[in-house]
C-alpha cells in the first residue's frame, strides 16, 4: 500500500495505546518501561557479562571484546548471554536492573568492589577503551576526532534502523513517504562516510578505533548488501570507499569471532548463541548448534 492508495490518517486530539498496531516487533513494543516479569540475569566466570543478540548494535560489543583479547588483554575475557528481544528477555527484572531502556547490549563489570553496569552500545565502548587503556586515541585532536564519528554512528544510526529498515523491511505494509524520506537520509549518511574515506584508511585516521567498531556493524553491512535485502534497492555498489572500509575490517579475526557471538540468524557455522570461554568457538558443533535453535 502506497500513499496513493491508502487513506489520509488525522492523528486523533489524545493518542492512546492499540496493541494491534502490527509490525514484526507489535508483540514487545509498549508506550511504558519497566520490567514485565521477574528473572535474575545469569552470571558466569568472568567479571565481564554481557547481556546481548547479535543485531548490529550486540556485535559492536562482541568485536570489542574479542580485539581486546587479540590485543592480549586478558581482563576482557567474558561471558556473553542470549538475550532473545521477540521474546521479551529485556523485560526482565534482572535485565531492567542493568537497562532501565530494555535494549541490547547491556554490560556488567564485576571486577570493582560493587557491579558496575553500562547501557547503550556506544557508552560500553568507550567503557572498555578508557578500561583498558586501547583503540581509542589519547592525542587531544585525533580523540576528538574519535568521538564526533563514535557519536555520529550513535545519532544516525536509528534513521537507518528504526527509520528505514522498519518501514522497508517490517511495517505491516509499505508507504511511499517514510520509505522515501528514511532511503534519502541513509543514503545521505552512507555519502557522509565513503567521502570521509576516500581520505582516510580508517574512520577516525590511519588507526583502527572504536569509531570503526562502532560504524561497522551499521554500514559495512549496509554498503555490502547484507541488512535488510536493501542493497540493490539503494545502489549501495556505488559508496567504494566505504565497501573497501567494510571489507577490511571483515578480515580482522576478531571480527569474524565477534560477529558470530549471540547470533541467532544465518548458517548454523556462524552462530555461537552463548560465549563463555575462547574455546566455544573451537567446541561448538553442528549438534549443540541445533539444539538451541530459537
Amino acid at each position: 500500500m502506497s500513499t496513493s492508495d491508502s487513506p489520509p490518517y488525522t492523528p486523533p486530539k489524545v493518542w492512546t495505546w492499540n496493541k494491534a498496531n502490527g509490525g514484526r516487533f507489535a508483540n514487545i513494543n509498549r508506550p511504558v518501561s519497566g520490567a514485565t516479569h521477574d528473572k535474575a540475569l545469569a552470571r558466569g566466570k568472568h567479571p565481564l557479562q554481557l547481556y546481548s543478540l547479535g543485531t548490529p548494535n550486540g556485535v559492536k560489543v562482541t568485536v570489542m571484546l574479542e580485539e581486546l583479547l587479540a590485543l592480549g588483554h586478558s581482563g576482557a575475557e567474558y561471558d556473553a548471554w542470549l538475550v532473545r528481544i521477540h521474546e521479551g528477555d529485556q523485560f526482565s527484572s534482572g535485565f531492567v536492573g542493568a537497562n532501565p531502556n530494555s535494549k541490547i547490549p547491556a554490560l556488567v563489570d564485576h571486577s570493582g568492589a560493587e557491579p558496575v553496569r553500562v547501557f547503550e552500545s556506544g557508552a560500553i565502548l568507550l567503557y572498555l577503551a578508557e578500561k583498558f587503556g586501547t583503540l581509542v586515541p589519547t592525542d587531544p585532536a585525533l580523540r576528538a576526532e574519535c568521538m564526533s564519528w563514535l557519536f555520529w554512528q550513535m545519532g544516525s544510526a536509528p534513521y537507518l534502523g528504526g527509520g528505514f529498515g522498519h518501514f522497508y523491511a517490517y511495517a505491516p505494509f509499505k508507504m511511499e513517504y517514510p520509505i522515501d524520506r528514511f532511503s534519502m537520509e541513509v543514503k545521505r549518511q552512507l555519502d557522509v562516510l565513503n567521502q570521509r574515506l576516500a581520505h582516510s584508511q580508517f574512520v577516525a585516521g590511519d588507526t583502527y578505533t572504536i569509531a570503526d567498531i562502532a560504524i561497522w556493524p551499521w554500514y559495512g553491512g549496509m554498503a555490502k548488501g547484507q541488512l535488510y535485502e536493501a542493497g540493490e534497492f539503494l545502489q549501495v555498489s556505488e559508496y567504494t570507499h566505504v565497501i573497501r572500509w567494510a571489507d577490511e575490517i571483515a578480515k580482522r579475526p576478531a571480527v569474524r569471532r565477534g560477529r558470530m557471538v549471540n547470533r541467532v540468524m544465518g548458517p548454523l557455522e556462524n552462530q555461537l548463541h552463548e560465549r563463555h570461554d575462547a574455546s566455544d568457538f573451537d567446541t561448538r558443533t553442528q549438534d549443540k548448534l541445533q539444539a538451541k535453535e530459537p
